[in-house]
């Protein structure tokens, strides 16, 4: 039963996406106490295992964000302790977070995705890799840490991308740069639901910014799109969680290109293993319009956690 399972809710960490990770932690903490859980919340360090061989929880519910908590080690880790937790397990947490393998795999499947190189950082500083427009971002990094648009017509390369102190290690991805409206689908279990549109707000594109500050980006749910298309982002987002080997809930995003010239592309651009879960998230918006409370929301990926996922 609920009241007797007790979930240690791993949070912060050391990634670019700490802060990130504090929030959405503390908003899941609060969630499964209210629906009758017994939580510790766990600050990640370096001495996570310690700390876990010590709390004892009988799941690990894993807010993290970013390296280490997103690409397959923590959850290496839970599985040599023996400890069931949520979301994604080991290998499709790390293919899913190397955005060019998770291509690949996307493409094989028949979801479409962005023409694309992968490259060093100086090379991609020197010469433009791809006419312009085009984005250039890490290959393994979420929240839009470190993604450089690159407009139509300019002259050269981001000159960041040449910094000392260049945070995001040193492969990027460059990416055609596809306009349009930005849309993205949760998925819970093997069900996808409801599509979002989301529209920033005094920003270019949906970065850290729009994607994390209050009131920084609009969300429409459900999309004011065709049902056909709104159907085709549901079914391309559930392919995409299956084809990764995604477990638990997930979240795709795409671009819509409905212009004339874009003749409707609708492209994934990535499926994200550990989306945000704060007051301002899109999957915590998304799965109450199919029904689901935060609170069951929370409850439903407790119930879920496993080994060897």
């Amino acid at each position: 039963m609920a009241d007797t399972k007790h979930v240690a809710v791993l949070m912060g960490g050391w990634s670019s996406e700490r802060p990130v990770s504090l929030n959405s932690g503390e908003g899941c903490a609060g969630a499964l106490e209210r629906a009758g859980y017994r939580v510790t919340r766990v600050d990640v360090g370096r001495d996570i295992a310690e700390v876990l061989t010590r709390v004892k929880p009988d799941v690990a519910f894993n807010a993290l964000h970013g390296p280490f908590g997103e690409d397959g080690c923590i959850q290496g880790l839970l599985e040599i302790l023996g400890i069931p937790y949520t979301h994604s397990g080991v290998a499709s947490s790390a293919l899913a977070m190397d955005k060019e393998k998770a291509k690949a795999v996307m493409k094989s499947a028949g979801i479409p995705v962005a023409a694309h190189k992968v490259l060093h950082r100086l090379e991609a500083g020197k010469a433009h890799a791809l006419p312009p427009p085009y984005v250039a971002k890490p290959v393994a990094e979420g929240s839009s840490f470190g993604v450089l648009i690159v407009r139509e017509g300019a002259e050269h390369p981001p000159q960041e991308l040449f910094r000392d102190d260049w945070p995001y290690g040193d492969t990027v991805m460059v990416e055609r740069y596809i306009p349009g409206r930005e849309l993205t689908c949760a998925v819970m279990g093997n069900v996808a639901l409801g599509v979002t549109e989301v529209m920033p707000k005094g920003h270019g594109f949906y970065d850290y910014e729009a994607k994390y500050a209050p009131g920084g980006s609009q969300h429409v749910l459900p999309a004011e799109i065709s049902p056909f298309v709104y159907q085709e982002v549901q079914k391309l987002s559930l392919r995409a969680h299956q084809a990764l080997g995604c477990k638990g809930v997930t979240r795709a995003d795409f671009r819509f290109d409905e212009q004339p010239t874009g003749g409707g592309e609708l492209i994934c651009l990535e499926v994200n293993t550990q989306p945000g879960m704060t007051e301002t998230s899109l999957v915590p918006e998304i799965a109450a319009h199919a029904g689901h409370s935060f609170e069951e929301l929370t409850s439903w990926m407790v119930e879920n956690a496993s080994c060897g996922r």
